[in-house]
């Protein structure tokens, strides 16, 4: 095998791409900075045991792991952001009212999360910490669908919301080991209805009867009514359902956005402790944005919070938009004159970008589209249009 061949879902970026994941890395911190969110840099590093206190065996699987030379202790490459932001907010920052925290890097997941994806995505993100209302959830959801539109998707956009906390009351006072557990959830997940009655044939009535419904429980706003008598016999799902009912009103108006509920939804099941939520957008093969909120996540450091926030792969949204035109810019000779160079100087401190041609490569193309030339004209250097 040649050695510059590399790893199976891992490639290099180029210019055009490259360019375009930069500029809307920006546009999404500016997004956030707009709400008030504080930019944050966890490292990529961390001592294992922090890593993946509290994140559950799905993100275990998708950590690279490694053994610390100078210490000796079991390290790992992070597979998600949250469980550090989480660590910065109860230790580093521990205020006592809302933090707004966001941030943007590398990510390295042992496999793909999904065919053809990267195995190291560029993940942003954005949380708050400290408020348990509604309107974190729904400022959330709102600050999601905004980075969307400043990336330039405003149409055929869906929201597509659930909770988990109706999984998890129809599941209270079943006594279930944690590998069946896992197959109902799987079993949901897919709507294999014959599955999950052979997997529920010794539960409670009223679990059994509530996990088979919600196979059926996905669709418009109409699903709650429908989900309100099917799971009338659990109390916590009614605080659920009206919970997703207040925040789809939230989001109603927002032109070129469709709301819809699929309360089967159990991805991050062992991360999310209440509302959760997934974007889909034209061209992209599964949701492109996924948040809830994860009020748990930092019990293990020792401040149990609320929290709420979703992350999206920047990657990822630069392969389903259009490419961007090169960028425009002034040509320029190669030459020592000084008025050259001071004519150069000033245009790229006026935010210019000033490409000049080397001797012998005059015809080649490259990243920029020059669309001025830098020209000297009665002994003045002056911008003219090609």
């Amino acid at each position: 095998m040649s050695a510059w061949v590399l790893p199976d879902h891992i490639a290099d970026v180029l210019p055009s791409e490259a360019r375009h994941i930069e500029e809307l890395r920006r546009q999404l911190l500016d997004t956030a900075r707009g709400y008030g969110y504080e930019l944050v840099m966890p490292p990529l590093l961390e001592h294992l045991e922090s890593l993946l206190s509290g994140t559950g065996e799905a993100l275990d699987l998708q950590t690279f792991k490694l053994v610390d030379q100078l210490s000796g202790r079991s390290m790992g490459l992070r597979a998600d952001t949250t469980p550090q932001v989480a660590r910065i907010d109860a230790h580093l920052l521990n205020r006592d009212g809302v933090a707004r925290l966001c941030y943007c890097g590398p990510v390295l997941h042992t496999r793909p999360d999904r065919p053809h994806a990267t195995r190291e995505p560029l993940q942003f993100g954005a949380e708050i910490y400290g408020h348990a209302g509604l309107e974190a959830d729904t400022e959330t959801l709102l600050l999601a669908l905004d980075c969307l539109d400043a990336a330039g998707l405003r149409e055929g956009v869906i929201v597509d919301l659930a909770d988990a906390r109706i999984v998890r009351a129809l599941f209270a006072g079943v006594p279930v080991d944690g590998a069946t557990l896992a197959q109902v959830h799987a079993a949901l997940a897919a709507k294999d209805a014959s599955e999950l009655e052979s997997l529920t044939r010794n539960f409670p009535a009223a679990s059994r009867d509530g996990l088979r419904a919600l196979i059926q429980l996905y669709g418009d706003e109409a699903v709650l009514d429908e989900a309100a008598k099917a799971l009338k016999g659990t109390p916590a799902v009614g605080a659920a359902l009206a919970d997703l009912k207040q925040l789809a009103s939230g989001l109603k108006g927002v032109p070129g956005r469709q709301i819809s509920f699929d309360l089967a939804d159990l991805r991050g099941y062992a991360y999310y402790s209440g509302m959760r939520f997934g974007i889909y957008v034209p061209g992209a093969a599964d949701s492109l944005v996924r948040g809830g909120r994860y009020d748990e996540v930092g019990a293990v450091f020792g401040r149990n919070r609320p929290a709420v926030g979703f992350s999206l792969d920047v990657r990822e949204l630069v392969g389903v938009l259009p490419a961007r035109p090169l960028r425009a810019a002034i040509r320029a000779p190669w030459s020592d004159a000084a008025g050259l160079r001071q004519a150069i100087a000033q245009l790229r401190k006026s935010g210019e970008t000033v490409v000049c041609v080397l001797p012998g490569h005059g015809s080649e193309i490259d990243e920029f589209h020059c669309d001025r030339e830098l020209v000297e004209q009665a002994g003045q250097w002056s911008v003219r249009a090609i």
